[in-house]
């Protein structure tokens, strides 16, 4: 069996230090090959992206470039439809028969996965890896509760040792940082540094990304 890698899908809209700290941490804890940034092209429970997915794209690939173990795919934004991790995961299962593989999500996504389609499904193709965020304290439903007992693991050897099917809760280093607040930080006309890797910032300014429209 092959290493496992990790899957972090998002509308990184823009990527920032809340979203690769805890991909770093997973990919050193769980001894994972690589974690795969995969920008999501029309995400089926948010907003639709105040950016396009040219712009996300690039902000994506230079944070990745600054980091070993983090990479890009790219294949949702390849779609004309909305982005639905459980296809993504059967690509994937397809494409690496033969290879762990650990979807990480948060802890606020995990409370409401059954209301993401085919959420019955995607325990099927790979594990879900799921990190507490900062102050967060989870209230699960009958659904997820019955899901999180039936399938939890304290183990993180089992991720290795098998295709998936587990769900692993994860401490992680979780920042309190969020794309709408960057965003409205440089709507304000103040300064993010720090929130985002700098070539993220010096690409917003560059392409002058969220600024609000001249009227």
């Amino acid at each position: 069996m092959n290493k496992a890698i990790g899957l972090l899908g998002g509308t990184f809209d823009p990527i920032h230090v809340g979203h690769l700290r805890p991909a770093i941490a997973l990919l050193e804890c769980l001894n994972l090959s690589e974690v795969r940034l995969i920008p999501n092209y029309i995400p089926p429970h948010k907003a639709t992206p105040d950016s396009s997915p040219e712009h996300r794209l690039a902000m994506v690939k230079l944070a990745a470039s600054q980091t070993t173990g983090l990479v890009v795919d790219e294949r949702e934004l390849n779609r004309d439809r909305p982005s639905y991790t459980l296809d993504t995961l059967k690509e994937l299962r397809a494409e690496l028969p033969d290879t762990p593989l650990c979807f990480l999500m948060g802890m606020d996504s995990l409370c409401q996965l059954d209301q993401w389609h085919g959420w019955q499904q995607l325990l099927d193709y790979a594990h879900l890896v799921v990190s507490h965020r900062p102050g967060w304290r989870p209230d699960f439903n009958d659904n997820i509760t019955t899901l999180v007992s039936t399938h939890a693991t304290p183990d993180t050897k089992q991720l290795s040792r098998q295709l998936n099917g587990y769900i692993y809760l994860f401490d992680s280093p979780q920042l309190d940082i969020s794309s709408t607040h960057i965003r409205d930080c440089v709507k304000a006309g103040n300064n993010p540094q720090y929130l985002l890797p700098e070539p993220v910032l010096n690409y917003i300014r560059d392409k002058g990304l969220y600024q609000l429209p001249v009227l």
